[in-house]
């Protein structure tokens, strides 16, 4: 291997690594504009200083994980996202299916995750419904907008009325000395 070879092979990976870098900054500056944040508000929310959430923003410096889970929490954005950009994480290329990913998830409860797994389908199917134009649109809006409304809570049975809470007793008006001196001279 001569020395322009060599020279080649060591300088395709880093130019892959700045590449990545400066990508990783313009997502951050994307996402953090499509939030509406300012970047000293950014990075106070991240817990970065200011020159240092800007020079990553311009692809001058690559943030560790940690720094990007940071700046994630405070976007509001997953940090898998942020590790994939920046080249920490390899993107999957399976496309898991939302029930298995609901399936799997550890912090809501079985019911929540059966409520969440038949809204997906009722819409699921919907949307075939009217790609093959048996349902109108309107109507399907109608559906979602009566799942969006709140119910009222029928009352049980059995139970008892509950008493009315009493009215709070009025404070008595203390009398001014003037008033009282008047009543007492009539």
């Amino acid at each position: 291997m001569n020395s322009d070879e060599l020279k080649e092979a060591v300088r395709a990976p880093v130019d892959m690594a700045l590449g990545k870098v400066h990508d990783l900054g313009n997502f951050i500056r994307d996402q953090r504009r499509n939030a509406r944040l300012s970047l000293r508000k950014l990075s106070n929310m991240a817990g970065v200083s200011n020159p240092y959430l800007s020079q990553i923003e311009r692809g001058m410096r690559r943030p560790s994980a940690e720094i990007l889970q940071a700046i994630a929490k405070a976007l509001r954005i997953s940090a898998e996202t942020l590790y994939v950009k920046a080249g920490i994480l390899e993107e999957r290329d399976d496309l898991t299916d939302p029930v298995t990913s609901l399936l799997r998830d550890l912090t809501i409860s079985e019911k929540q995750k059966q409520v969440l797994i038949e809204i997906y389908q009722s819409f699921r199917h919907e949307n075939d419904l009217q790609e093959s134009g048996e349902i109108a649109p309107v109507a399907s809006a109608r559906r979602v907008a009566a799942l969006r409304q709140p119910k009222a809570a029928a009352p049980k049975r059995g139970a008892r009325a509950k008493a009315k809470p009493k009215p709070a007793a009025k404070a008595k008006t203390t009398k001014t000395k003037k008033s009282t001196k008047k009543k007492k001279k009539k």
